[in-house]
């Protein structure tokens, strides 16, 4: 089947059921501000309770899931609060769809968004049936207390059958459309990424255009003038792009620092142990996951970065110094505003980059021997 839109049906009824698509209602806002207020407080109790060295297994723990839970709450807060910026970016790839000159590329792009889609999502939910099949042991002792799949500190006994099982489940459901959250707004910033990339393509093409004819150089009349106007949606569309996932970026790149950091330092202290393989599995594919959500959007900033440096390149190699005087000079000013590349920033404090995620990697591995030491 030809996509007619870069947005994934995925991604759309992702964003629908967390209220952040246009016109969704807003019964889903305050189901799910309801839903995460409700779990923040019981994981950050248990937080609490065992903030002590003495216990910093179990505090790392809770951290580990704890910390996503926070992000995407932020995440959903900042995409209902910045809606209106939404609602003009998906008008604009609306209207960029009708007015298409090169469909081709279009649906190119949309294939490879859709894919995307699938496969992000897919990988956090197999992260999160990984990391619940080997959370669940029903083998344990009936005399000690077994451990939830998501850590809280509950206001009623859980312990015995069938309160536990029961609990358990809830968590599972809550866990996995958790994950469907995350990989949605993840394939977000994707899709934005891609469907901006095949308006620069649209650009490229159309500086090939400029052929010899009849012993001179030239364009089409108006072509200069409509790749002026293109250029400058692109940018104005980056700059939507840029609003809405500035702040979003920056928590995200904070806390996949303390992510990481956490399951490292999880996984090194049960090496060894008895339940060193379980745990092994149990974060192998949460890591995974975790940093892949950090490389998303350092990945995403750097292909924005790289993708409109070509406008320029394109546009000095197109002959532009043999081109009508009107004609260059408006070619000059492409070339002129290309030099400052595209980008996306954690917060304006720096740009999101392969490098800044390597630095992230670093800072994590870091952190975790000095957690190790104070263990």
């Amino acid at each position: 089947m030809i996509p007619t839109s870069t947005v994934s049906q995925q991604a759309k009824i992702g964003l629908q059921l967390t209220g952040v698509w246009p016109n969704s209602s807003v019964l889903f806002k305050l189901l799910w501000t309801s839903i995460m207020i409700i779990a923040l407080i019981f994981q950050y109790r248990y937080v609490l309770y065992h903030f002590n060295t003495d216990d910093l297994p179990h505090l790392i723990d809770g951290l580990s899931t704890t910390v996503p839970y926070s992000l995407l709450f932020f995440k959903l807060i900042v995409l209902w609060i910045k809606n209106r910026v939404f609602i003009d970016i998906l008008t604009a790839m609306s209207k960029d769809w009708r007015e298409c000159s090169s469909m081709h590329v279009m649906i190119d792009k949309a294939t490879l968004s859709h894919r995307c889609s699938k496969l992000i999502i897919g990988i956090y939910s197999t992260a999160v049936l990984l990391y619940s099949t080997a959370s669940i042991d029903f083998r344990k002792n009936i005399d000690v207390c077994r451990e939830l799949l998501v850590k809280m500190e509950l206001p009623f006994v859980f312990c015995e059958s069938p309160t536990y099982e029961i609990v358990m489940f809830v968590q599972f459901i809550h866990l996995m459309a958790v994950s469907l959250i995350i990989g949605t707004i993840d394939t977000l910033i994707v899709t934005l990424m891609l469907h901006i990339g095949g308006q620069i393509d649209i650009i490229l093409q159309q500086l090939n255009k400029i052929y010899p004819k009849d012993g001179e150089y030239g364009l089409p009349t108006g072509t200069a003038k409509s790749l002026i106007i293109k250029h400058y949606k692109i940018i104005d569309f980056s700059d939507s792009i840029e609003n809405l996932f500035s702040l979003i970026a920056l928590m995200q790149f904070l806390s996949s620092i303390v992510i990481m950091c956490c399951i490292g330092f999880l996984v090194i202290c049960t090496l060894g142990t008895d339940d060193g393989i379980r745990m092994l599995i149990k974060t192998f594919f949460f890591y995974i996951a975790m940093t892949m959500e950090s490389f998303i959007f350092c990945f995403a900033g750097e292909y924005l970065s790289n993708k409109s440096k070509t406008v320029g390149d394109a546009a000095y190699e197109s002959l532009w110094y043999v081109l009508k005087p009107q004609d260059s000079r408006m070619l000059l000013l492409m070339i002129m505003r290309s030099q400052r590349r595209l980008t996306i920033t954690a917060g304006k404090f720096m740009d999101l980059s392969l490098q800044g995620f390597m630095n992230s990697l670093k800072a994590s591995a870091s952190y975790i021997s000095v957690l190790y030491a104070m263990y």
